[in-house]
């Protein structure tokens, strides 16, 4: 028969993996949530998890994403062009340094990232 530490022991073993279920989940969902964006802004200035984009206006051209804390972009660290049509778009890319919108003619965008 089971002591009542090896009951309480694995029921905190079953919430330890419940909550590790739900973190990893979280990040691919994306945990913060931006507000409109319609400027060349960083998002965000460390690393982590781009999940979705939200065109809300689309512009005349497209915008796009880079993988930097700064406003100074080249084109080797663009990771998403965030296309010029409304709608909400699954990207599921990581980013190493930051999030950095450089927005497309007329566009307004949101993302949701962790």
């Amino acid at each position: 028969m089971a002591s009542l530490d090896d009951l309480l022991t694995t029921q905190k073993n079953g919430v330890v993996a419940i909550n590790s279920y739900v973190n990893a989940l979280n990040i691919l969902a994306g945990v913060n949530n931006s507000k409109e964006v319609s400027a060349s802004k960083v998002i965000k200035s460390s690393s982590g998890w781009l999940a979705t984009v939200s065109v809300i206006v689309a512009g005349s051209t497209q915008g796009y994403l880079y993988d930097t804390n700064n406003t100074s972009t080249t084109t080797g660290n663009r990771i998403y062009a965030v296309p010029n049509t409304i709608g909400t778009y699954q990207v599921q890319v990581p980013f190493a340094t930051g999030l950095y919108f450089l927005p497309g003619t007329g566009s307004i965008i949101a993302v949701g990232y962790s």
